[in-house]
């Protein structure tokens, strides 16, 4: 009998088309083990987080993000730097996640990378994106740590091209899929 697919569901922190971020995300994705898929979810237009527009009612986009990451199996962060920590529009779409019942990342198996033109490769945010994690229960991965730096000399053409940035996507991907499937082998158990 086969395992079941894995889903996974992706937020990448920079809406820049082009980003490098994105890419790296479609590279991560084309890395990942056979029977997982990785859809990601658009934050880009959410509203900035408002307890008054929470009380009357959460936005549409983010219930649907809601349902989402609580029918996947996982979650994937690609992660820029904004002035040492997570862009606004990754923070705004935590905050607005974390407001919700149930809280859709507790206790989810999760990872974070990014890329930027720096040469520590958005270690910062994602160490910030960590801490967030701890206080709403998520489960991060603790490695291999993807953090890729000098962006501009590792992508040609909108193609990731780092052998060795290649290959800690690849370990980052089977990780977390071992991550989940040690999770749901755990849930079978009780």
């Amino acid at each position: 009998m086969s395992e079941p697919a894995i889903k996974l569901v992706a937020f990448c922190g920079s809406l820049r088309k082009a980003s490098f971020n994105r890419m790296a995300l479609q590279a991560f994705a084309e890395r990942l083990p056979a029977g997982t898929t990785l859809s990601t979810i658009e934050i880009g237009d959410w509203p900035l987080y408002n307890a008054d527009v929470q009380a009357q009612g959460f936005p549409d986009k983010v219930q649907a993000a809601q349902k989402a990451v609580l029918e996947a199996d996982g979650v994937v962060f690609a992660s820029p730097e904004y002035n040492y920590s997570v862009s606004g529009v990754l923070k705004n779409a935590i905050d607005w996640l974390s407001r919700m019942t149930p809280q859709p990342f507790a206790g989810k198996p999760m990872t974070v990378f990014g890329a930027s033109g720096g040469p520590l490769g958005t270690a910062r945010s994602q160490y910030h994106l960590r801490q967030m994690m701890v206080f709403l229960d998520g489960r991060m991965i603790n490695r291999p740590e993807v953090m890729i730096g000098a962006a501009p000399s590792k992508f040609t053409d909108g193609k990731f091209t780092d052998e060795v940035g290649g290959k800690l996507l690849t370990d980052l991907g089977a990780a977390l899929v071992f991550a989940i499937r040690q999770a749901r082998a755990a849930a079978t158990v009780k």
